[in-house]
């Protein structure tokens, strides 16, 4: 069963009583932004039948994080809080809490799908534990939006036609990388963007095609780089109380759920690119998104390179240091697993 909670006062309730979900088999669960409409509509789908699927008695209030007013950098601190006990959370954004995470997913390391979900894969066990070590929660999911490129509402050909553009930026290294580029990065959460690049306070944003068409981002844009720098990762963590109130069985039966959950979404991720962009930009070939007319832009070599030596020498470097300060065994971890899968090692 699954309820949609908007009232204020019984969203407080429930986040003043942690014991709440454990005790009754419920899930509180905040899901993406209502704006991306189809892995919103994937979640819906896949909390609504959980309880069936997988053979145990639960009752879930499912809502998009924006229908519950949660800011995405908040989102670790709220499941260690357990105001949620499961969450969607978009790793770039709250990796601001703690710079580990953001190793699953650095600019310019894996910049198509199939060496992300290696490099994914290789991270999850580490990530993992430290999840749940500081912030008392549990993977349940990891997986991609899909290629993050470029979106502006003025004209580009290059990476070098950003300098002096505001840029929109959702993770650290990628204000790293846009800061090289002679951008100035603007950190926006996915629902801020379009009144943003609407109003002129931004003049460009990074996101997948999926997620950019299906929240309209080509009615306030005028050009597309479809130079892909990351896969923007995001994952989908419970509680660890609330988990470790289910029984044994539950667990498993909830795990095998959840990967299918995990594999429809890389599923989407790694399909419907393609068909956005040629929505985007008006091809004949567009056939199961909105239809624009955005100015496509050609890839370059030299661009393509240019995101590599970036990575290489201002990404990996910057993140090595913030989160050596943090753990002084972070990159040493990174190497051995993430960095071997994508054949890197920081130095």
């Amino acid at each position: 069963m699954r309820h949609h909670v908007l009232s204020g006062l019984v969203l407080a309730a429930l986040v003043a009583a942690p014991g709440f979900a454990a005790a009754q088999q419920s899930l509180r669960v905040a899901g993406n932004f209502s704006q991306n409409t189809k892995q919103v509509s994937i979640e819906e789908a896949f909390f609504d039948s959980l309880g069936d699927e997988a053979g145990v008695e639960m009752e879930v209030n499912y809502n998009p994080m924006d229908v519950v007013g949660v800011k995405a950098p908040d989102a670790l601190r709220l499941l260690r809080s357990g105001a949620f006990d499961v969450m969607s959370v978009q790793i770039g954004m709250a990796s601001r809490d703690d710079p580990f995470f953001e190793g699953v997913d650095l600019i310019g390391v894996a910049t198509d799908m199939s060496s992300l979900r290696t490099v994914v894969d290789a991270y999850r066990e580490v990530f993992d534990q430290r999840l749940q070590e500081k912030f008392n929660a549990k993977v349940v999911t990891l997986w991609p939006f899909g290629p993050q490129v470029f979106y502006c509402n003025e004209p580009i050909e290059t990476l070098d036609d950003l300098a002096g553009l505001k840029v929109r930026s959702f993770t650290p290294s990628m204000s790293a990388m846009l800061e090289s580029l002679g951008a100035t990065p603007v950190t926006l959460q996915f629902s801020e963007v379009y009144p943003s690049l609407q109003r002129g306070v931004v003049s460009c944003g990074v996101t997948s095609p999926t997620s950019g068409n299906t929240g309209n981002w080509p009615e306030v844009t005028t050009h597309q780089l479809p130079l892909s720098v990351s896969g923007s990762v995001q994952g989908h963590f419970i509680n660890l109380d609330t988990w470790m109130a289910f029984s044994e069985e539950e667990r498993a039966a909830l795990e095998v759920q959840f990967k299918e959950l995990e594999n429809q979404l890389w599923d989407l991720a790694t399909s419907a690119n393609d068909d956005a962009v040629a929505c985007n930009t008006g091809a004949d070939s567009c056939s199961n998104h909105t239809k624009f007319s955005m100015t496509l832009v050609e890839i370059t070599d030299e661009d393509k390179a240019k995101i590599k030596e970036i990575a290489e020498t201002v990404v990996l470097p910057i993140w090595k240091e913030t989160c050596n300060n943090v753990d002084p065994a972070c990159s040493a971890t990174w190497n051995e697993t993430a960095g071997a899968a994508a054949g890197l090692t920081i130095q």
